[in-house]
């Protein structure tokens, strides 16, 4: 199986040595997205859920650059900096992820890049 590295500019430019996406097979892994505006580069501020619903719609465009999709999810990771917002977040999160949600880790962080609330990967897995 070849690497292909998965670009789009509807997500975020990498902030670092990484790639967005890598795709292996039938199967796509996601590096960590965070709330960043994909047409401004810049931060989304706000709340938990506003910033999750940023995250989730640059791994959506990720997916969407090869053809799949929300459902092709089969496992997530998260990062929150603040493990009091899980019940916020999760509220947001369940509205990508109505039917077989993936499995999931989450996790509560001292810090993440850009002092963001949330980072979340993701591998996909497409037929």
């Amino acid at each position: 199986m070849t690497k292909k590295v998965v670009y789009t500019d509807k997500a975020p430019k990498p902030i670092g040595p990484y790639s967005q996406a890598i795709k292996v097979g039938n199967f796509m892994f996601i590096s960590g997205q965070i709330p960043i505006n994909p047409e401004t580069g810049q931060v989304i501020s706000g709340d938990i859920k506003i910033q999750t619903k940023q995250v989730l719609e640059n791994i959506k465009a990720i997916l969407e650059a090869e053809g799949y999709s929300m459902e092709n999810i089969i496992y997530v990771t998260v990062y929150l900096a603040n493990i009091e917002d899980f019940p916020e977040f999760n509220l947001e999160y369940s509205k990508y992820f109505q039917k077989d949600p993936p499995a999931r880790v989450t996790v509560g962080v001292a810090q993440l890049p850009k002092n963001v609330k949330i980072e979340i990967s993701a591998v996909a897995y497409k037929a």
